[in-house]
């Protein structure tokens, strides 16, 4: 009878218990692994720039996207603690269990709302998704919900605005759904998307959520092209991105041009720093009253904003040396994930972080 009533007792709890990212690997183990190596794996313990941008706030100011699952995710927006290694639910980064409990996404004016599926107390969780008829297991029901197709990115990845009302990036316009989101970054790939595989499904959705620490989505992020005159070079750049070429706050992105002759460099569109060539940097940067701010939390205005919106073209024209047959020229796209005055800031040691990566390159022969 002891056995009999604990069971009782018991049982009604198991499934009011967080479900951890491992063990979704159970039924998923394809998403599971394409997760582990994904960006929303990142948080506070495992990503450099990330822990020490928020170390040098008084709060935790990330927590609200980076951290979403915490259970004491208020206490760390106002300061009263600071996240904890022991916490699973801070470990699990953008958790699998939450992302797949959102219900609404409401618009704000700082940053959007999640609003999170009310769950029963003493029944296995539902999670949702965009797959048709989808398959229960003993750990969670499954339900279909046309937030997974049209505005779950939305949440995150809208805008978000500091205290004091700064705009600090914005990748969706006011009325831009996650269509365009998933297709790019969540492509249906081969695989199925669960191990038991009921209804014989031969592709699922991209967990791996690549970006721009990808190389194959940098280089077909931005198009270059390159039109020489007798004194001028004319060069061409298109954002192929349905989001603004420049979102997250640290990074850097900009035009290396060079004119070759004989081997030799004989002119730079900048000699030692890419601001050197304003035109050609795309970044944003802030202020604190008057004064430059590396972190975006104490920021009171932005400073320098110079981008390249969602599919837009620019030409940016530049006075050369007169040139001569065959002059090569090449013109190159790079991006520095953290900007060079704010990896010197927070003393970041991740070399991936401060060197910059390619994007794109062309290059063309005076004939």
């Amino acid at each position: 009878m002891k056995k009999i009533s604990l069971f009782l007792l018991t049982t009604p709890l198991l499934y009011a218990v967080y479900l951890s990212n491992k063990s979704c690997e159970e039924c998923h183990p394809d998403i599971y692994r394409e997760y582990q190596h994904s960006y929303h794996s990142k948080t506070f313990f495992n990503d450099e720039l990330h822990r020490k941008v928020a170390k040098k706030a008084p709060v935790y100011d990330c927590g609200r996207c980076h951290m979403p699952a915490a259970g004491n995710l208020r206490d760390m927006e106002k300061g009263k603690t600071w996240p904890n290694p022991i916490h699973q639910r801070q470990k699990d980064a953008v958790s699998c269990f939450y992302c797949h409990q959102i219900a609404f996404v409401k618009k704000a004016q700082r940053f959007n709302q999640i609003v999170l599926a009310k769950q029963a107390e003493g029944y296995k969780p539902t999670l949702y998704g965009a797959l048709n008829n989808p398959d229960d297991c003993d750990k969670h029901s499954s339900v279909k919900s046309p937030i997974y197709e049209k505005f779950v990115c939305a949440g995150c990845h809208s805008h978000k605005r500091n205290g004091n009302d700064v705009l600090i990036f914005r990748a969706m316009k006011e009325n831009q759904g996650s269509e365009g989101c998933i297709k790019c970054h969540m492509p249906e790939i081969p695989g199925a998307p669960e191990k038991m595989n009921k209804r014989a499904r031969m592709t699922h959705h991209s967990h791996f959520f690549n970006g721009i620490h990808d190389d194959a989505m940098r280089r077909k992020s931005v198009d270059i092209s390159i039109r020489p005159e007798r004194r001028k070079i004319i060069v061409t750049l298109h954002n192929k991105m349905g989001h603004p070429l420049i979102i997250q706050a640290a990074r850097m992105k900009y035009l290396d041009l060079r004119l070759y002759r004989d081997g030799k460099v004989v002119w730079r569109n900048f000699k030692k720093d890419p601001m050197e060539d304003r035109k050609a940097v795309f970044v944003t940067n802030f202020l604190e009253h008057g004064k430059p701010s590396l972190i975006p939390y104490f920021a009171t205005k932005r400073g320098f904003v110079n981008n390249l919106d969602a599919n837009e073209t620019r030409t940016l024209e530049y006075a050369v040396p007169e040139m001569k047959k065959r002059d090569r020229i090449e013109a190159a796209m790079y991006v520095i994930l953290a900007k060079p005055e704010c990896s010197a800031a927070i003393d970041l040691k991740e070399r991936e972080l401060t060197t910059p990566l390619l994007m794109k390159k062309a290059e063309t022969t005076l004939r």
